[in-house]
This record gives C-alpha cells, structure tokens and sequence, in this order.
C-alpha cells in the first residue's frame, strides 16, 4: 500500500503530463492558423503595394506627356527612350512652324492672303515702273513735298515750299519754284484727281513730244508760272501746271471729242471746264481760277511759240539741245517742225480706249 504523499504525487504528476499532451495536441492547428492570416495579410499587402506602385507609374507617365518627356511605358514598349531636352527641342521646332485652323501644317506663301499681298505690291511696283521717267519723276516729286507739307505742317510748310520771289533770288533758295510746282495740297479726294490729271496729261505730253522735249516743256512753264505766280501772289502753283498740259494737248487736237460731266465736248473746251468746276465747288469764288487762267495762258505762250510762230515764218528757240535728246531719247529725227508734234499727240491720244473720257469734278 503507497503512502498517501506518494499517491498525491503521483496524480499530480499525471494532471501536468495530460494537460502538456492536450496543450501539445492544439498547438500545430494553431500554428497553422497564425500562418494562414499571416499569409493572407502579406497578399493584401502586397496587392496594395503593387495598386499604389501602379498608381505612381501611372502619375509619373502622365507628369512625363505633359512636359514632353519619355515615359516607363514607351520604354516597356519600343524599347527607347528619349530625354526631355530631345522632346522638347522636337517640340519647339514643331511650334515653330504656322498651323491652320485644322492644326495642320501651314506652308508659307501658299495661301490665298499671301499671295494677295505679294502679288499687290508687285503689281504696284511694276506699274510705278512702266509709267513713264519724267511723268514718274514728277509723281514722286508730289508725294515727297506732299509728305513733307503733312510732317512740318501748315505754317511750316508755307515758310519753306512756297514760292517766295525774294528769298528764292536774293536767298538763292531755288528750290521753291520746283516744290511750288509740285505742292498739290493736303491728301484729300481733289489731291487725288490733280494727281491723276497730272499723270494722263504728263505721260501723253510725254508720249507724244519725248522725254527730252517734255523736259524742256516743263522748264518753260516752272519759269512763266513762277514770274505769273510772283505777279499774283499765288504761293503754288501745281494746278496751273496742270492746266498748261491740258491746254497744249487740246490746242494739239481741238475738234477731238471728249466726255466732260456728264456731256461731251471739243477738246479745245476742257481746260475752261476744269476751270469752272473748280470755281463752282469754290462756291462762285473767282479766285479759285486764277490758277487756271495762269496755266491756260503759260501753256499758250509755249504752243504758240512752238507750233504757230515757225508757220508765221519764226524760228522755233525750244528745242532741246542734241546731247539731252541723245542722253533721253536715244536720239531724236525731230526737225523742229510743230506737225510731228501734232500727229505724234493724235496718235498718242486715239491709242487710248475708245468710250474713256475726262470726267470731271
């Protein structure tokens, strides 16, 4: 028979051994549970990992198209890649060049507005070409004084372009006659009609008589006029310039009908319609033909003198010298006679469009 300590030992000992084998038992289905959070956890992480990393490839690529540069993806794909300099450089020469409306590519001088203006000036250049040298001499004279009458303005433009008889000859400044030659006034819509009567008229003198002898024509009138316009004490003296072409080619064919208004007249008339326009739009003012009555009477004394006075057996004193015909003309078969002169100005005049008349006001 054991002793009771001895059995109380014994049980105990052999609670402790079935409590560590129970313990013992459990232990492997929780470890396996531990393990299978644990696994699941680390999934779940790495699946957010990855959504973020995706996330931040995909920002990444978008913040590399906005600035030009070379994206992860085209280099997964093409495997190349570009920096941000070469991308931007691309970008910069591309912008460079126009585009349309469409986004496409624009040519220079291929479009319509292009061509337009280029084709504007040229054509505007070529017919300052054609028009004739003293005629275009002439024309660009009156743009020049009349730019610089708009620059100094009134006041300033009257003290020097005017024609002032004793500062021209005791202040040997001669260029007034030749700016109160060519002073049309202010731009306006009556500049425009003397500067367009100063081509038709200039280029048929020119035309008909030559560059030489129209130069010579004009010579003789800057002098007349000057002398008249010092008399009368007209400071200008362009329109009477004016006048004197248009009373020498119509005394050259005085029968030659012409349109005038709305009427048509003789040649022969056209100068004193110009005159009585000019004072009708002056409101009935006498003065405003004066002018006209200086240029009519000018251009008589030099018609006269030329084509009436070597019939009356005179002898012709306007011809230029031999030297300027030769330097401008190319040499000259003019004897001196005023017949010539007279059919080279019907020819001239009938080699304009049949039904383009004159009109004026």
């Amino acid at each position: 028979m054991r002793p009771p300590l001895i059995s109380a030992g014994i049980a105990a000992a052999a609670i402790i051994c079935s409590i560590n084998t129970s313990d013992a038992k459990k232990m492997p289905s929780l470890t396996f549970g531990r393990r299978t959070a644990f696994l699941q956890q680390q999934k779940q992480r790495q699946s957010t990992t990855q959504q973020q990393q995706n996330y931040n490839d995909d920002m990444f690529n978008t913040i590399l198209d906005l600035r030009g540069g070379a994206s992860s993806r085209g280099k997964k794909r093409g495997g190349k890649t570009a920096s941000l300099y070469s991308s931007s450089k691309k970008k910069s020469s591309s912008s460079s060049k126009a585009k349309t409306a469409t986004g496409k590519a624009k040519v220079r001088g291929s479009t319509k507005e292009d061509k337009e203006e280029k084709s504007a000036v040229s054509d505007t250049f070529q017919k300052y070409k054609q028009i004739l040298p003293l005629t275009r001499v002439y024309i660009t004279l009156v743009g020049v004084v009349t730019l610089l009458g708009l620059v100094l303005g009134d006041e300033l433009a009257q003290g020097l372009l005017a024609l002032d008889p004793i500062r021209t000859f005791i202040g040997m400044e001669l260029w007034r006659p030749i700016t109160a030659a060519c002073f049309l006034g202010p731009p306006s819509i009556g500049w425009l009609m003397n500067a367009y009567y100063l081509f038709e008229y200039g280029s048929s003198l020119e035309r008909a008589f030559g560059t030489a002898q129209h130069l010579l024509f004009l010579v003789v009138q800057i002098a007349f006029l000057s002398l008249f316009s010092a008399f009368f004490g007209q400071p200008f003296f362009a329109q009477s310039v004016i006048t004197s072409m248009l009373h020498v080619l119509s005394r050259s064919m005085p029968n030659q009908k012409v349109k005038w208004l709305i009427f048509t007249v003789p040649y022969w008339t056209l100068p004193y319609g110009l005159m009585a326009t000019d004072v009708l739009q002056a409101q009935g003012n006498a003065a405003a033909a004066l002018p006209h009555v200086l240029g009519i009477l000018s251009g008589h004394l030099y018609y006269f003198h030329k084509n009436v006075w070597p019939k009356l057996g005179g002898e012709d004193w306007l011809v230029p010298p031999e030297f300027l015909r030769r330097k401008l003309d190319g040499g000259g078969d003019d004897d001196g006679s005023g017949s010539k002169s007279k059919e080279s100005i019907s020819n001239a005049l009938k080699s304009r469009k049949k039904g383009r008349g004159r009109k004026l006001g």
